[in-house]
């Protein structure tokens, strides 16, 4: 259950008593344990009446006390930390609406089974990008939407380990349910692929028959298809293009483009044909995807293509040396294709060897980043650094000025190898020194004197 009675929690009411610290540390031991076991004790006003909770599970399984949707929370960190929702033998839950599993954020398991579910919205799991494994069986589902699951991992979703339950088939996860032989349900048969005819699963027809899935045969029901062309695109920076997506399939499907580009463009549809006109193309959008899908209810269908722009080279970075490992001059440069990269000192080309070269770090869709290395300049490597770079199409070029070390002889004393060189002594702490060495004269001569007042007073002689 969520909560433990009170008396195991319960601290001692005098601490003064016989036996008071044992109790004590009883109970550090108790919360330790709690805690340490990775599942701790969640309140009671945190968890609903109906149902029994940990901090990563809520289980709701009482036919009685029944739940008509899912629990809510006190906080909505407590949702975020829920991980598995177990739900079983609820008459009157129905449905799994757009937001009801919106706070639960890192959800991995769910299961609602034996229950009168009706109704999953497409949306449902839009917010559960961690959802994992999904057991749907015996409810009241007479269909379900493919696109339920598009944005989740569907290959990991299929097929679990053996914990906690049996590889996840859909035959497995909604076998129990009245689905009927429609098309709206073709796509799981698809999922299925070569395994339908060994699954159980199976379908409801108009009159009431129940047939296998994998026997399921639907006129004008099939998936749609997407083909983009040209299916390459190599262009200049400024240049213009055109693409054109066809689709295909039954029911007709509706034709989506996606792209996320710096380059104006405007999209032409009649029927199920689509043209895509791209202007002015930008060096930015190098290395972009663009992607024309199908969708109708029995699935999706994308055919894409990266462009491919060509641009002379530009000097985006070039910074002051920095010393690490190695002296660096850093810089980045965006070309395509890759450039030449040459350096000089003083208009003079630098011959690249062991101590000095140029490094390439990253390579991303556009650009170069990296440095020109230098291992133990000294003076002789002072100088205004230029950075050329060059492709067919262009070049560009920037410099910046370096200073590795002094040149000797320039009328300044080198730095010394002490981080802070020892001062001499102020006159003030001259003066103190001498005090010192004349109280320590006085008290020395101060000694001799008790020295000679005691031996002298005992001397053989009589002589005081």
């Amino acid at each position: 259950m969520c909560a433990s009675g009170p008396g195991i929690w319960a601290l001692p009411s005098a601490w003064g008593t016989s036996g008071s610290w044992q109790y004590f540390w009883w109970w550090v031991v108790a919360v330790g344990v709690t805690v340490g076991s990775g599942d701790p004790w969640m309140s009671a006003e945190a968890c609903p009446s109906t149902c029994s909770c940990s901090s990563t599970r809520i289980s709701c399984v009482d036919p009685e006390r029944g739940i008509s949707a899912f629990p809510v929370l006190q906080s909505e960190a407590e949702m975020e930390n829920i991980t598995d929702i177990y739900i079983a033998n609820q008459s009157s839950f129905s449905s799994i609406n757009d937001k009801d599993l919106h706070y639960y954020k890192n959800l991995r398991n769910l299961t609602v089974t034996n229950s009168r579910l009706t109704y999953v919205s497409k949306l449902a799991f839009q917010s559960n990008l961690r959802l994992q494994y999904l057991n749907l069986k015996d409810n009241n589902l007479s269909s379900l939407s493919w696109r339920i699951f598009k944005h989740l991992n569907i290959s990991y979703l299929l097929c679990q380990s053996l914990s906690p339950c049996v590889c996840t088939h859909p035959s497995r996860i909604l076998s129990g349910n009245p689905l009927h032989c429609s098309c709206e349900n073709m796509w799981i048969k698809l999922w299925l692929g070569e395994e339908a005819d060994t699954q159980e699963l199976r379908c409801i027809e108009d009159g009431g028959a129940r047939k296998p899935l994998s026997r399921l045969r639907i006129p004008k029901c099939e998936v749609p298809m997407a083909t983009l062309s040209p299916s390459k695109v190599t262009k200049m920076e400024k240049d213009n293009v055109e693409l054109f997506c066809t689709t295909s399939g039954m029911p007709s499907p509706e034709l989506i483009w996606d792209m996320a580009l710096v380059t104006n463009y405007v999209i032409e549809t009649s029927g199920q044909i689509s043209v895509l006109r791209l202007s002015n193309l930008s060096s930015m959008d190098h290395n972009k995807k663009i992607s024309c899908t199908a969708e109708n209810i029995v699935g999706e269908r994308e055919s894409s293509l990266l462009l491919d722009i060509l641009f002379a080279p530009q000097i985006t970075k070039l910074s002051d040396a920095i010393a690490d490992h190695h002296w660096c001059i850093p810089f980045s440069v965006a070309a395509n294709p890759e450039p030449q990269i040459k350096w000089y000192r003083d208009n003079v080309e630098v011959t690249e060897g062991e101590y000095i070269m140029t490094m390439i770090h990253d390579i991303t869709e556009r650009e170069y980043h990296g440095c020109l290395q230098l291992d133990n300049p000294t003076h002789i490597n002072n100088g205004v650094y230029r950075l050329e770079v060059k492709n067919k199409y262009g070049s560009d070029e920037k410099e910046i000025t370096a200073h590795f070390m002094r040149e000797p002889g320039d009328g300044e004393t080198e730095p010394s190898y002490y981080e802070n060189p020892p001062l001499e002594p102020p006159e003030d702490r001259v003066a103190v020194y001498v005090v010192v060495g004349i109280a320590a004269v006085a008290f020395t001569g101060f000694l001799l004197m008790l020295v000679i007042l005691k031996f002298g007073g005992n001397s053989k002689f009589g002589i005081k």
